[in-house]
Parts: structure tokens; sequence; C-alpha cells
């Protein structure tokens, strides 16, 4: 017999709506192909051969020449800014053999046929197959026993992942460089701001001091003449980017007024950390634009080279790098040592997982579904290693996330010394007292060093009073100077040494890792939170100090952010923690089982689709509701835990963003925003409810419809809202076509991410036609009819 739910749903939904979808064009931009093993070309040529190739080479091309030239033993490098890159090819052969340099770098734009041709000219190598067949796929990789186990998932070399990584490093490199200049370029702003890349129209609402030396500008919307608080566009301008402040209009080519590091982020404002403040610009409406982190790419790359040098062999990772790479088997303690849990509310899982990490010698995986308390236990896990002596090096990909651990270790552990490496604009107020800068201000050599800083001011007084005919003096004072100025730096770098040396943890992000102050050191274990979110290549950033590691994350959510597609799909996307997950499961995994944030109805979805059944809610969350919060009075439909609100039938189609490809749905927009009235007006507080989405351009719309009233409430991607929750989560899924395309919803970890973000009350806004039309979203739109309530979109913005 049909469920109360589908007697509804038949009697509720209007007939589909005649009027056609217009279908969206498919994206033709596909992956190269991975390239198909090639018999080697002899090199041993007597000359060795130099090819550059010329800067108009596009960026898919030169990602390719990387992989050719990986794969067949050439040397190949690249080189320039922006438009002027170029990359240049070369054969091995004798040191004494004369080289031929072939410069081509003047040449037009080449097509894949002729850069194909001069890989045959120069290097006897056919390229034909890479360049024209972008859907093969790469060979699967083969098993291998290991101390008579078989390890079971992706094998890798080392030798392989530094040369696969590198060339797909350059390339989501220069995708990041493109799409940072194109913002810059526009002749069009509104197109760049469209994008995302860029805010126009801001003014300075307010600079003030006081982060350790630099400044901060808050700029707001210059709309209405600035006199009332107006919400900022939708962007992707987060926290930690680096930025540069322009004219809002004018020439985008001439020099930014000023550049700094995005400090916070509020719907109506943006603050920026500078290092100088302008002297002018900065009365006038302003650009903001985002750039690529030049920084990050650099640290990135050096990574690798590391990786695949001789001295990371002999380094303290070195049989590590042996495990991760599939060389030796992980190994455990026999009898791990007892501990007492200092947080003695960790539930069985969480111990279970914390005892792993303890025992393991190489490397221990901690898998944490959403709500399952995995920085708890990190943190137990930090506090029980630092309470053995050992030195931990905690990192993650986000400064957001080591903030969190340097909070919550403080907490637990006000005498623990903790030093938060980073720029202090990329820190939370809250954990300045723990960053580097401060420690070192506060100690001995520091204050010694400003001594020396205020006899170099005194020094530099005398010297402006002198004439030229004091020559002597002069050249006293001169060398007076110098001697103070080397033994100012010597003082704080003395200060440094100090602070990192007693530091029983040091907290940075992964790129953090290697700056200048911690390229020296050594630890005992490298804890890395959220390691599922972080690109491999990063990781190493970490691991290249410590014999042991401890990775904690999840692979079933979204993975790293990788802006070129081609990349992300030749393997760039991949983290070490999936990695390991697939060679070596079980063996070195231990997932947490019990989770603290979800009623069981919501959680139930997400553990039967991914997490094999295994989640059960605590007794704490499993049955609160919406009308447990203090205020609110809701009841029938709008109480109910699980909502499907279907526009099926209801003309409300999907339409492509203009100057974009993002997409967005007016009427679906209206409807949750609709929903999100009903909940404030019984009670619910806007602060507490979360609308996601997967299509920025809908965030776009559902910021401009939203009414004043609901002004409180976020809104933002799926992306956006990753490791955060809400009381109650509206998922406005957008996409409603005849042909029932689904994009990216497809994704089950973009999904699982949308839905866990609600505490007491999850409701789905979409066309069920449509997105029934792929399996899994299927099922997702058959639990919530089956385990919730199911309205109509009609019932909501009738006609």
């Amino acid at each position: 017999m049909p469920s109360e739910h589908a007697k509804r749903k038949a009697t509720k939904k209007p007939q589909k709506s005649s009027k056609a979808v217009p279908k969206t064009p498919k994206n033709v931009s596909k992956p190269d192909q991975a390239f198909v093993n090639q018999s080697a070309p002899d090199l041993s040529t007597a000359v060795t051969t130099q090819v550059e190739f010329p800067s108009a080479v596009s960026a898919r091309q030169r990602a390719v020449l990387h992989d050719i030239a990986s794969h067949h033993g050439l040397s190949h490098t690249s080189a320039g800014d922006d438009d002027e890159r170029r990359i240049t090819l070369g054969s091995s052969s004798s040191s004494k053999a004369p080289t031929e340099r072939v410069n081509i770098a003047k040449c037009e734009a080449l097509s894949d046929e002729a850069i194909c041709d001069l890989l045959r000219e120069h290097f006897n190598i056919d390229g034909s197959s890479d360049f024209a067949a972008p859907h093969a796929k790469p060979a699967a990789p083969k098993a291998c026993i290991q101390n008579g186990r078989k390890a079971s998932g992706k094998l890798l070399s080392l030798e392989d992942f530094v040369s696969r990584t590198l060339p797909l490093l350059e390339m989501e490199h220069e995708a990041e460089v493109a799409q940072a200049q194109e913002s810059i370029a526009q002749r069009r702003p509104e197109v760049a701001q469209a994008r995302g890349r860029a805010l126009l129209n801001l003014r300075l609402r307010d600079a003030e001091g006081g982060l350790l030396g630099r400044t901060l500008l808050a700029l707001v919307s210059n709309k209405g003449g600035g006199t009332i608080s107006v919400p900022l566009p939708a962007h992707k301008v987060s926290p930690h980017d680096v930025v540069e402040l322009r004219p809002s209009k004018g020439d985008a080519s001439l020099p930014a007024i000023a550049s700094g590091v995005v400090h916070r982020v509020r719907d109506d404002c943006i603050t920026v950390a500078v290092e100088d403040m302008p002297d002018e610009g900065l009365e006038q409406p302003l650009r903001l634009d985002k750039l690529a982190n030049e920084v990050t790419y650099r640290r990135l790359k050096e990574t690798l080279e590391s990786l695949g040098g001789a001295v990371a062999q002999a380094g303290p990772a070195a049989t590590l790098m042996d495990v991760l790479f599939g060389c030796a088997a992980p190994r455990f303690v026999g009898n791990a040592p007892a501990w007492t849990p200092v947080n003695a509310r960790l539930d069985g899982s969480q111990r279970a997982a914390v005892s792993r990490a303890l025992a393991a010698k190489d490397v221990a995986l901690i898998h944490g579904p959403p709500g399952t308390g995995k920085t708890t236990a990190v943190v137990e896990l930090i506090l029980q290693e630092a309470a053995r002596g050992n030195r931990v090096l905690a990192a993650s990909a986000s400064n957001i996330a080591v903030d969190n651990l340097v909070e919550r270790l403080i907490t637990a552990n006000p005498k623990l010394m903790v030093v938060r490496v980073g720029h202090p604009a990329r820190l939370l107020p809250q954990v300045l007292g723990a960053s580097l800068e401060a420690h070192v201000y506060a100690s001995d050599n520091s204050a010694l060093a400003r001594d020396c800083r205020r006899d170099i001011k005194s020094a530099n007084a005398k010297l402006l009073k002198l004439g030229r005919k004091d020559y002597a003096e002069r050249r006293s004072l001169r060398g007076e100077l110098r001697a103070l100025q080397k033994e100012e730096r010597q003082r704080q770098q003395r200060a440094v040494d100090e602070v990192l040396k007693k530091a029983a943890v040091v907290c940075a992000t992964l790129s953090g890792a290697l700056m200048r102050e911690l390229r020296p050191l050594r630890f005992d274990l490298a804890v890395i939170d959220e390691a599922a979110q972080a690109l491999e290549a990063a990781s190493w950033s970490a691991l290249l100090k410590v014999p042991r590691a401890v990775l904690a994350g999840d692979h079933l959510q979204l993975p790293p952010t990788v802006i070129s597609e081609v990349a992300a799909r030749k393997g760039l996307s991949e983290t070490l923690f999936e990695r390991l997950q697939g060679m070596y499961g079980d063996d070195i995994s231990e997932m947490l089982t019990v989770q603290y944030r979800m009623h069981a109805r919501i959680m139930q979805w997400s553990s039967d689709e991914l997490y094999g059944g295994r989640l059960t809610a605590h007794a704490s969350v499993a049955e609160h509701t919406l009308a447990d919060l203090k205020g609110v009075s809701l009841d029938g439909d709008d109480i109910s835990v699980l909502t499907l609100i279907d526009t099926a039938g209801c003309g409300m189609e999907e339409a492509v963003e203009e100057d974009g490809d993002s997409k967005r749905n007016e009427g679906e927009a209206k409807v949750t925003l609709a929903h999100a009235q009903r909940l404030v007006s019984g009670g619910v507080r806007p602060e507490d409810i979360g609308i996601i989405t997967p299509y920025n351009a809908q965030v776009h719309l559902l910021k401009e419809l939203r009414p004043s009233a609901l002004s409180a409430m976020e809104i933002s991607s799926v992306d956006g809202f990753q490791g955060r929750e809400k009381e109650a989560i509206i998922i406005s899924m957008v996409r409603s076509n005849d042909a029932k395309q689904v994009g990216f919803l497809s994704d089950r970890r973009r999904m699982n991410v949308a839905v866990t973000r609600a505490r007491r009350h999850c409701a789905l806004v979409c066309d069920s036609e449509t997105v029934s039309g792929d399996e899994f979203l299927g099922r997702l739109v058959q639990y919530f009819e089956q385990h919730g309530a199911y309205l109509s979109a009609a019932e909501l913005v009738p006609d």
C-alpha cells in the first residue's frame, strides 16, 4: 500500500508545467588523456637538445608537455610570469656534449599538431595520442605484496608521485593565475564581480591598528552613499586570501593602492590587514581583487622537490615515506602503554582512535564522519603525546582549523607551551596570545632587541644632525649602526629560536610548516587535522619533519578545492588520507561512530549511504527538535525534522547566470526564503538558520531577495559550510530541467556535507522529477518523503 506521504504527494503536487525548459549545453571541456606508455626514445645522442616553446602555448598544452617530459625522462622547466610564461624541454646527454638550443619563443600560438611535430623532430617522441585522446583513462594500479599481506587500493611510487604531481601543480597554478588576471583585466568589471573574484564600489569605513603592527581596513558597500549597511554581493573572497585595492573605476592595469591579507569576512564588511597604510587613494570608491597565492605555490613546489631529493631519503621521514608509498608495511607496538584520558567524556570509538594513534610507529588514520568529535580526539592525542615528552607539529590546510586546535589545546591545558606560527592577520583574535610573535615579544632576547632598536633610533638622529665636514664622526656612527643592526637581528633570531625550542606543540598551516622559522626544526610526531581537505603535496610539508604521523579527516566529505578541472581529474585532488584509506583501510584507520550534532533521522541517511550504517546518535541529540529551543512554537509539518519541498510542476525552471556559467532558480529561491520566514515566524532565530546551495549564482540571488527580517540568516555555498552547523538547514538544489541533468549535485560528498550541517531540522527544496533522474539523489528524495513532511512549493508561494 502507498505510504501516507505518497498519498499526500499525489494529491498536493500540481501537474508538471508544459513550459519548455531550454537544455543547458554540456561543458565540452574534457580532461587530457592520462599519458599512454610508450617506448622511451634513445636519448644517448651526441647533442643535448633544448626546445623553448612560445609563451602563447596554453596552460593545457604546457601541462601535457610537462607530463610527456616526465614520462620520457626529459628535463622540463617553466619560467616567466603571467602572459610571458614559457616551458623548455631538454634531452639528456653527456655533460661534455654540445647543447643545441631551439628557441621558438617568438612564434605565435602553436596548435597541438605543431607541438607534436616539434616533439618528433627534436626528441623522437610521438605525442599525438597524448593531445588527441582526452577520454582515455590511466591503467588500473597493480596490487603489491608487502610483508606477506596484499595492499589494496592505489599504489604509487614516490618517483611517480613527484613526476605526476609537479606538472599538475603547475597546471593548477597557471589556472589560478589566469583566473586572477582575467578578473583584473576584465573590460567590464561587473563580470569580474559576477564571477566572485572582485568587489566593486566599496568605501573605507574604518582603519585601525593593533594587529601586531598591521593596519586593519574595514571595507563596506558604497551603495546609498554609505549611510546604511548593505550586504555585499556574493563573492569568493575568504579570510586569508591575498587581495589588492585599486580605484573602483579606471584602468585596472595601474598599480594597486594597497595589498594585504583578508582578516575577516562578514555579510556587509570585509576587513583587510595591510603592512603599510597608503598615504592616499583610500578616500575614493574602491575595488577589491582576489589574487593568486604565489607563496603557497612556491612552497608546494619546494616540498615536492625536497620529497624527491636525497636529503629526504636520509631524513627523519625516511621510514615513514616507505610506508606511505607502499614499500614497507605499517607498524604498531605490540603492547601499547596505558593512558588516562585528559577528557573523561571521550566515547569508546574516540578512545579506540587515540589508542590506535598512540600505538602507531609510522602512521595512523582517524576517520571522523560529520559530528563525531574528530577534533576532540585529535586534541586528546596531542595532549597525550606532549605528556610523554614528544614534540608535536599540529597542522591543517586551513587557518580556521589550526586556530580551533590552538584554542582547544590551551583550554584543556593552560600550562602547555603551544606556539601558533603564521601571519597575525590570519589568526583568530582569541589565539593571538599564543602566536609566535606574541611569545617572541615577551622573551628576554626580544627585550634586548628592542633596546638595540632604541639605540639605532638614537644613532640615526645623531647622524642627521652632523654636517658634511664631520666625516670621521659620521663614519664612526655608521659603523655603530651596522653593529647595532646586526645585533638586533641576532637577538630577534635568538628569541625566535628560544620560543620554538621550548614549545611542546607548534601549530601551523601545512603551507606555514615551510616558513623560514620552522625549516630546520624536527618533531617526534605530525598530527594533520582535516587531512582529507589537503592536497597531498601540502601534507608532505609537515611529514618530512617527522618519523611518525597521524592524519585525521573524512574522505567522504568535500575534497580540497582545485581550480583546474583537468588537474583534479588527473589526480591532484586526491588526498593522502584518501590514498592511505584505499591502501590500508582498517589496518591503520579507526572510525569514530558516535555523532553529537544531528537528530537521528538526519544522521541515518548519511550513515546508511556513506558509512555502512555504523553511526549512532548520542542520546543528547538523537531526539532533539526545533520545538526544544527557547521561544519556538511550531507544530504540524513545520516542526518536522525532515521536510521535502517539491517544486515539480510549479514552473520553476533553472537558468544560467548572465555573464557566467553558474546556475540559478528564482522560483526556488523565493520558496526557500518563504520556508525560512515560516521558521522565523514560529520563533526560530534567523541566526540559527542556514541556507545552503551548490551554485554561487543561487547564493547571490538568495541574498538579493532576502528580506530585512532575515538579514542575520547565513546564506552560503556547500563548500562555505563545510565544518559548520546550524539548528536548521534549508538546501536549495536549483536544478529543474526536462533532461533531468543534475551536474555536480550527484557528487555524494557534496550532498553529504549539505545534509549533515543540520542539527534539528533539514529541508530539501528541489524538483523531485529532475533530481530523481540520478539514482543517488533519488534515494535522498525518497528518504525525505518516507521519514519527513512533504510540501508542494505551490503551498508556500502560490501563483
